[in-house]
C-alpha cells in the first residue's frame, strides 16, 4: 500500500486489509510505504489513527517508511493510492515484471476507471470517506486473491 508520505492513506489501507485478512485467517504479508521521504519513522496521522480506531483497527504500531525497489522483491502486488504515486512507483521498477505488480487500489473496485483515493491530509476530503473507499477496495482484494494463498 503506497501513498506520498505513508501517514494517512497507506497506513489506513495496510491496517484495514490486515484486519480483514486476519479475521478470515489469511496469512498475508501486508505493509505500507510512501514515495517521499517526508515522514520516515513517523507514526500515522492522528486522524488516520482515530478513524481506524473507531472501526476497531489499531494502526498505532506502524511507522512511515519510503518505498524502494526492494519492495518489488518482497511483494506480489503493490497498490498505489493515486496516479501520481503510481507513476513514481513505476519509475522505480527495474523491469516489466516489477511494473506488472503495480496497480491503483481503486481499480480493484472499479476496474480501469483509475480513480484516485484523495489525500485527506489537508482536510479537503474526509478521513471517514477515505476509510470507506479503502475498506471497499480491501474487500475486493480479498475476494480476488483469497483462494490463491
Amino acid at each position: 500500500m503506497v501513498c506520498l508520505g505513508n501517514i494517512c492513506r497507506s497506513p489506513l489501507a495496510e491496517g484495514i486489509l490486515l484486519y480483514k485478512t486476519q479475521q478470515l485467517g489469511l496469512d498475508w504479508e501486508i505493509d505500507s510505504a510512501g514515495t517521499s521521504s517526508y515522514h520516515i519513522g513517523d507514526k500515522p496521522d492522528p486522524r488516520s489513527v482515530e478513524i481506524a480506531g473507531k472501526n476497531g483497527i489499531d494502526i498505532t504500531h506502524q511507522n512511515s517508511r519510503q518505498f524502494t525497489s526492494i519492495d518489488f522483491d518482497r511483494f506480489d502486488m503493490i497498490y498505489a493510492m493515486d496516479s501520481s504515486n503510481y507513476q513514481n512507483i513505476k519509475q522505480l521498477a527495474r523491469n516489466e515484471a516489477d511494473k506488472n505488480k503495480v496497480s491503483l487500489i481503486m481499480n480493484e473496485v472499479q476496474p480501469n476507471r483509475n480513480i484516485n483515493v484523495p489525500d485527506p491530509y489537508w482536510g479537503s476530503f474526509g478521513f471517514d470517506r477515505v476509510f470507506e473507499m479503502l475498506s471497499e477496495a480491501s474487500e475486493a482484494i480479498i475476494k480476488k486473491y483469497k483462494d490463491i494463498q
